[in-house]
């Protein structure tokens, strides 16, 4: 089974969502776990930090897709920072950047929330 691990901290107000290794239909539950766990404490900001993720299908693709209504519909949004390459490609390639916000940065995107107010 491929190598996944997610990881969850506070940066203040925004709720970081770390990814690591192969997010695909195997692992994609673990991710949604998360997610739900953050709508059951009513948090809404999510960055989602890519920065060790090696590879994403679109069962992992799918997971952002069913929550970021939730989170915007609640004042809040998912953004996504320290994408690799090859992983951002697969997002371009689905129209993700019409959708989500993208950032080189963690901070960047965390602080944007900041800046939303």
């Amino acid at each position: 089974m491929a190598e996944f691990n997610v990881n969850l901290r506070d940066v203040g107000s925004v709720s970081v969502i770390d990814v690591k290794g192969y997010l695909d239909a195997h692992t994609a539950p673990e991710l949604e776990n998360i997610f739900n766990k953050l709508l059951v404490e009513k948090q809404f900001k999510v960055v989602v930090n890519f920065d060790e993720l090696k590879y994403i299908s679109s069962a992992g693709l799918g997971v952002f897709m069913a929550y970021v209504e939730t989170m915007r519909e609640n004042k809040g949004d998912i953004k996504f920072s320290n994408m690799k390459e090859n992983v951002y490609n697969i997002f371009d390639l689905l129209g993700f950047p019409i959708l989500y916000e993208f950032y080189k940065e963690e901070k960047e995107a965390v602080h944007k929330f900041s800046d939303q107010g």
